[in-house]
């Protein structure tokens, strides 16, 4: 009986890559990607500004890779200014859900500044974002393709709520919303944004939960009191 003849076998060729700029292979769910590095990248742009934050360090945390991120997002520059974006969104995004159009004008102002207060209180990542990027007086924010079209909603709902107020006679007239807008977030953002140097110079004065409590009571109360009549 004759031996089974073996051929041997042709080499397998490995396929190479293409050169150019192509999608990574790390993912199935390039939004959720993403998504995660936007979510770390926050944290670490919040923590550090856009000249400490490093770019490693969000892809070591992400489990991804640097070529990753900035295929993505183009430059470290680009992802801190969809992280900017993003920050606003999100705020944007939970003011539309107040349904302010359906409360009572002073019901409805008591309830914005409340959740401003709230928002900012909860989430110091976005008054450092902010602060950072007002050092940088605002030039990479410029950048945004979308920054007036995020912030147009919370004007708009505020200039509702302002003229059905004056029509019912119980807003003052003459007011200008981007105004009163303005009024809350120095308000609600400087209890954050100074919170630290404020609670060391009068021994953390006004940093309990009855403190806060009573700090947004007040806040909420100055607000209506300058617009009401």
């Amino acid at each position: 009986m004759n031996e089974p003849v073996h051929l041997p076998q042709k080499p397998v060729r490995k396929a190479v890559a293409k050169p150019g700029k192509t999608a990574p292979n790390r993912t199935n769910d390039p939004a959720r990607t993403m998504a995660g590095i936007l979510e770390v990248a926050m944290a670490e742009f919040a923590e550090k500004g856009l000249s400490g934050a490093r770019i490693d360090a969000i892809a070591e945390t992400t489990h991804t890779s640097k070529r990753m991120i900035y295929y993505y997002f183009g430059s470290k520059e680009g992802l801190y200014v969809a992280v900017l974006e993003e920050s606003y969104r999100r705020v944007r995004a939970i003011e539309a859900e107040l349904h302010l159009d359906d409360l009572a004008p002073v019901q409805a102002l008591q309830r914005l500044t409340e959740f401003t207060f709230d928002h900012h209180l909860g989430n110091e990542a976005y008054i450092r974002l902010v602060m950072n990027e007002n050092i940088q007086r605002g030039q990479y924010l410029a950048q945004s393709k979308s920054i007036q079209e995020l912030n147009v909603p919370v004007i708009s709902s505020l200039q509702r709520l302002y003229d059905r107020g004056v029509a019912s006679g119980v807003f003052r007239a003459g007011l200008d919303p981007i105004d009163i807008h303005a009024s809350i977030s120095a308000l609600t953002f400087f209890n954050v944004s100074n919170r630290h140097t404020f609670g060391l110079i009068f021994k953390n004065a006004g940093q309990s939960k009855q403190a806060q409590a009573l700090r947004r009571q007040n806040i909420v109360e100055l607000i209506v009191r300058f617009v009401c009549v």
